[in-house]
This record gives structure tokens, sequence and C-alpha cells, in this order.
């Protein structure tokens, strides 16, 4: 997983894929509770998780890669598509497309 390429000194690839796991376990009960909205850029298809603070050094991109197929998560995605009026653009994600601020602004990737 690409997520697992950012570890913190001596930190272990267990250790690590278990840090990646929770923090996306808590992703996803945030979105559930409604406190993480999904976030999508009508130019560009981009995606963002909007209030997810706790990400434990996992992006946005990792998160929607590994994310995509869980139920809540599946449907905040359908939602916010909806609302962006265009689908996730996964190439827009994989270029580094991303926002800081819960998608009022988008940066291309650095």
């Amino acid at each position: 997983m690409a997520c697992e390429s950012f570890s913190r000194p001596s930190q272990t690839p267990a250790q690590r894929k278990r840090e990646i796991e929770e923090a996306l376990d808590e992703l996803e009960r945030s979105v559930e509770k409604g406190s993480v909205k999904v976030v999508i850029d009508k130019r560009s298809g981009a995606l963002t998780f909007a209030g997810w603070t706790d990400n434990r050094d996992v992006t946005d991109a990792c998160a929607y890669r590994v994310m995509m197929n869980r139920p809540a998560v599946r449907a905040a995605i359908v939602r916010a598509e909806s609302l962006a009026g265009t689908k996730v653009n996964q190439r827009a994600m994989e270029m580094g497309t991303h926002s800081h601020d819960g998608g009022k602004t988008w940066d291309k990737g650095h």
C-alpha cells in the first residue's frame, strides 16, 4: 500500500500498517457520523476528506483508494459526486491534486 511509504524514524512496517488501519477505521467512523465530509473539486474531480485532521500522514488519495468500497464511504462519495456534478477523477488524484482546506482551494500537487 502506498500509504506505507511514509514512516517515522524507528517505526517498523508492522507498526505503520497498524497506524494506517487505525486512521482509516477512524475516518470511516467519522464519515458515518458526518463529522468528516467528502468534497470533490468540480474542475479536476479530485477528492478530499474535509474535517479529517487526525490522518496520521495518510493522504486523501491513499485513503480513497483503500476505502472507496467501504459502504459508508462509498455512499458519501456518491453524494459528493452528485453535489459536485462530476465523478472522482482518479487520474487527478494520482497526479497529486489535493486540498489543504477542506475543498475551498485545490493544489495540483507538490
